[in-house]
C-alpha cells in the first residue's frame, strides 16, 4: 500500500540535512585542529632535540622515514613537511591554534604563509582575511604575491568629507589601489571573441579581486532624466555594506572629468534606486590605467559625491593589447551579465 507522504516532510528531511552538515563539519574541524597540534607538537619537540643535540638533515631524513614506517597509512611525514613543523613551533605558540585564525586553516595555507612571509604580523593578517574569506590556497598565495595588505583600503577618495566619519571609514574599506586585473590580458591580434571567451572563464577572478560583497545589479542601467537618457556601464551592491557601488573603467590615464563623470552616476543612483532607510550611501569607484596623485587629489575635493580612484595592473608586455575603454567595459559587463554566473555574487 501506497503511503502518503506527510505535509511536513520536505520542512523536517532539509532540517535533517542541515543538522548533519553541521555534524561533519564540527568533525572536519575538530579533525583538523587535533592534525595542527600534532603537527606542532612535532615541530617543537624537533626544535628541542635540535638545540640539545644539534640535528642535522640525516637525522631528521630517517625520523621522516621511521616515521611512515610506523605509520603507513598516514601522510605528512615527509623530510619537507617535518622541516614546516618546525617552522611552524617556532611561528605559533600551541595557544595559538586554539585560539587564533591559523588553527583554523588547512595546513597548506599555513605552509603558504610560511614560505611567503617571514614577518609575524603579516602571517596573522592574512590568516584571518583567508578564514574570513574562505580563500582557496591559490587566491591567498596570489593575495600574498600582489601585497593585498598594502592595496587594501588605499585608494586614494573623498570620502572623508562626502560622509559621515564611521560611513566614510566602511567605504574606504573595500577600494584597493592598485586592483590587479593580470588575468584580464590579451595578446594584440586576439579578436574580441576570444576576449569575451577569456573574461567570461575568468568572472570569478573579477568578482574576488573586487572583494568580499560585491554582487552584480546590472550594465547599462538605463536612467530617464526629463527626456535625456543617460547608462551606468557596471552597477554593483554590496551586501554586507548594504550600498550601491558605481565602477567606472577607464584605459586612459586619469582625467579629472572622469570624477565629475562618475560623481553624477553616483548622484543618479543614490537618487533613483537607494532606500533611505535601509542603505547607505552610494558610493563610486574609478578604475584608471594611470594617475597623477596631485591631480587625483585636487579633482576629488572639487567632487560632492563620494568617489574614489584607483590604478589597475595588467601584465607590462600585454598592457597596449587592452581595447577601447567602451569595447572592455560592455564585454566585461556581458561576462558578469551571463545567467550562469548570476550567484557568483560573493565568491570568497
Amino acid at each position: 500500500m501506497l503511503e502518503i507522504e506527510p505535509d511536513s516532510y520536505g520542512e523536517t528531511l532539509a532540517i535533517l540535512k542541515q543538522q548533519v552538515r553541521e555534524a561533519r563539519f564540527a568533525v572536519q574541524r575538530q579533525a583538523n585542529t587535533g592534525m595542527l597540534r600534532l603537527y606542532w607538537r612535532i615541530g617543537d619537540t624537533i626544535l628541542a632535540r635540535q638545540r640539545v643535540e644539534r640535528w642535522g638533515t640525516g637525522v631528521l631524513t630517517r625520523l621522516a622515514t621511521d616515521l611512515r614506517n610506523e605509520f603507513p597509512s598516514m601522510k605528512g611525514f615527509s623530510l619537507a613537511n617535518l622541516a614546516y613543523m618546525r617552522r611552524f613551533a617556532e611561528s605559533w605558540t600551541e595557544d595559538a591554534i586554539l585560539q587564533q585564525p591559523v588553527g583554523e586553516l588547512p595546513w597548506s595555507h599555513i605552509v603558504s604563509l610560511l614560505d611567503k612571509l617571514d614577518d609575524p604580523n603579516l602571517r596573522d593578517w592574512y590568516a584571518l582575511r583567508d578564514l574570513q574569506h574562505g580563500w582557496s590556497r591559490a587566491v591567498l598565495t596570489h593575495q600574498i604575491a600582489t601585497g593585498l595588505h598594502d592595496r587594501e583600503g588605499a585608494a586614494p577618495s573623498n570620502f572623508a568629507t562626502a560622509l559621515e566619519s564611521a560611513d566614510s571609514e566602511l567605504a574606504q574599506q573595500i577600494t584597493k589601489d592598485p586592483y590587479t586585473l593580470d588575468f584580464l590580458a590579451i595578446d594584440s591580434d586576439a579578436s574580441e571573441r576570444q576576449l569575451e571567451d577569456r573574461l567570461t572563464a575568468r568572472i570569478m577572478e573579477t568578482l574576488r579581486e573586487l572583494g568580499r560583497g560585491f554582487a552584480f545589479v546590472g550594465r547599462q542601467v538605463h536612467f530617464d532624466v526629463e527626456g535625456d537618457d543617460y547608462y551606468v556601464d557596471l552597477l554593483f551592491f554590496h551586501v554586507q555594506q548594504l550600498r550601491y557601488v558605481v565602477i567606472e573603467l577607464k584605459t586612459t590615464k586619469f582625467d579629472p572629468r572622469d570624477a565629475g563623470q562618475l560623481g553624477f552616476y553616483v548622484a543618479l543612483v543614490d537618487d533613483r534606486l537607494r532606500d533611505e532607510t535601509l542603505h547607505r550611501p552610494t558610493m563610486g569607484m574609478l578604475l584608471v590605467a594611470d594617475k597623477n596623485e596631485t591631480v587625483v587629489r585636487y579633482a576629488l575635493a572639487g567632487t560632492a559625491q563620494p568617489v574614489a580612484v584607483s590604478r589597475y595592473e595588467l601584465s607590462a608586455s600585454d598592457a597596449a593589447a587592452l581595447p577601447a575603454e567602451d569595447t572592455l567595459t560592455r564585454i566585461a559587463a556581458d561576462a558578469v551579465a551571463d545567467p550562469s554566473e548570476q550567484a557568483l555574487s560573493d565568491t570568497t
